[in-house]
C-alpha cells in the first residue's frame, strides 16, 4: 500500500529531508584528498546528530556504517573504512536521516579536486536524469512515467541504467512501497497521488549496466572474481565508474516538492575554516 501523508507526517518528513540536505552541504567542505571514508561517515554522523536527528542507515538490515560511501566503480552500499581519497576519485554520499520517526534520504556523487572531462561529464547527465524523472511527477503520474524519463535521460548519453537496484517509498521505514525503477514505459506501474513521499535515485555507468552478485543474491564480488571484502558494496561489472543521485520528494496536485534540498543554509558554526 502506498500511503497518502498528513500533515503532521509531512512536517517530520520535511524536517528530516532538510537535515540531510545540510550534511550534504555540511561535508562537501572536507571532501578532499587524504580523508578517509571512515572520517567523512563520523563527521556526518555528528553534525546529524547534533540537529535533532539520528543516522537512518546506521544497523539497517545490519549495515555496519553511519551513511553509505562508495566510490569510483562502487555503485552503492560502501561501508566507511580507512580507504584514504584520492585526487579525481567518484565519490557517492548516500545519506539518511530520521526525525522523530521519519526519515530523510538523498544521494549525492562529487568529484574529489580535479576530475577528468569524463567524470564530469558522467555527474552532469545522471544528475540530468534525476530531474527529468522527478520532472513528469504530479498527481496521477505512475512510477512507470518516472522510470521511462529517467531512461530516456541514460540513453541519449549512452550510459548503463542499473536496473536491479530502485528508487522507493520513504516514510516512518526508510524503504517502502512503491518502486521506483529507473527504467519502465509510460503510464505503467503503480500510480502515485498527492501526499505520497518517494525517492527517485539513478544509478547510472559509464559502461554496461551489469553489476556483480552471486546466485544467492546476497555476496558481492569484485569484477576479478574474488570475493569481495564484505557483502554489501556493490561495483559495476566493468570496472567503469558509476554515479548515483537521488532526492525524497513529495507528491503535489501539480508537481513535486524536493524534501532534500540542496539550497539549504548552514549556520556559521557549521562552516570549517
Amino acid at each position: 500500500m502506498i500511503i497518502v501523508r498528513n500533515d503532521e507526517e509531512i512536517d517530520k518528513l520535511r524536517e528530516a529531508g532538510r537535515i540531510v540536505g545540510l550534511t550534504h552541504k555540511y561535508l562537501q567542505q572536507f571532501i578532499k584528498p587524504g580523508i578517509t571514508t571512515k572520517e567523512l561517515a563520523r563527521l556526518a554522523k555528528k553534525f546529524i546528530l547534533s540537529k535533532g536527528c539520528t543516522c537512518s542507515f546506521e544497523g539497517l538490515y545490519g549495515f555496519p556504517g553511519e551513511i553509505c560511501i562508495s566510490v569510483n566503480d562502487e555503485v552503492v552500499h560502501g561501508i566507511p573504512s580507512h580507504r584514504k581519497l584520492k585526487e579525481g576519485d567518484v565519490l557517492k554520499l548516500d545519506i539518511g536521516a530520521c526525525y522523530k520517526g521519519y526519515h530523510g534520504d538523498s544521494a549525492w556523487t562529487y568529484i574529489v579536486g580535479e576530475g577528468s572531462e569524463k567524470n564530469k561529464k558522467l555527474l552532469k547527465e545522471t544528475e540530468e536524469a534525476l530531474m527529468a524523472g522527478l520532472g513528469v511527477i504530479h498527481d496521477g503520474c505512475t512510477t512507470g512515467d518516472i522510470g521511462h524519463a529517467v531512461s530516456k535521460v541514460a540513453h541519449k548519453y549512452n550510459l548503463g541504467v542499473v536496473k536491479q537496484l530502485v528508487g522507493h517509498g520513504v516514510g516512518d521505514k526508510v524503504h517502502m512501497e512503491p518502486d521506483v525503477p529507473n527504467y519502465g514505459k509510460e503510464r505503467k506501474g503503480p500510480v502515485l497521488h498527492t501526499g505520497n513521499v518517494i525517492a527517485v535515485e539513478p544509478m547510472l555507468n559509464l559502461g554496461t549496466a551489469d553489476i556483480y552478485m552471486l546466485d544467492d543474491d546476497w555476496t558481492i564480488k569484485t569484477m576479478d572474481g574474488k570475493p569481495a571484502a564484505h557483502y554489501w558494496t556493490i561495483k559495476t561489472d566493468d570496472g567503469k565508474n558509476s554515479a548515483h543521485f537521488e532526492h525524497t520528494v513529495l507528491v503535489l496536485d501539480d508537481g513535486y516538492e524536493i524534501l532534500t534540498r540542496r539550497d539549504v543554509e548552514l549556520d556559521p558554526e557549521d562552516i570549517v575554516k
